[in-house]
């Protein structure tokens, strides 16, 4: 039965996540507008909570990666992917990523070439 319900709420998210993807790269202005106010306050309250649970220790291990017999450092692999996804992720914009148009994200492409 767990993996049931594992199955369906991983299929959930997933689907959940594409189907904002799809909005960012499809909708219009008032309609991202619209989602970003409803959706932006839900996945940073998500992240936050995600990362509360990988807050380092006294020993600044990670209690939720770290088993009784291997410690984990801090930062474990979820800050690691928090600050590539939010912070440096942000500031230089990658192939694939949502943040230039087809045009910008070309126009860049040929004046980083010469």
């Amino acid at each position: 039965m767990d993996e049931i319900l594992g199955r369906v709420l991983r299929d959930a998210v997933w689907e959940r996540l594409n189907m904002l993807s799809e909005l960012a790269e499809r909708a219009d202005a008032p309609s991202l507008v619209s989602v970003a106010r409803s959706e932006l306050p839900r996945l940073t309250e998500g992240w936050r909570s995600m990362l509360r649970e990988h807050e380092p220790d006294d020993r600044g291990d990670c209690p939720t990666c770290s088993t009784r017999w291997r410690r984990q450092k801090a930062p474990c692999s979820v800050w690691r992917a928090a600050h590539e996804h939010l912070v440096a992720g942000g500031l230089a914009p990658q192939q694939g990523r949502h943040v230039l148009s087809g045009a910008a994200a070309r126009s860049r492409t040929v004046a980083s070439a010469t």
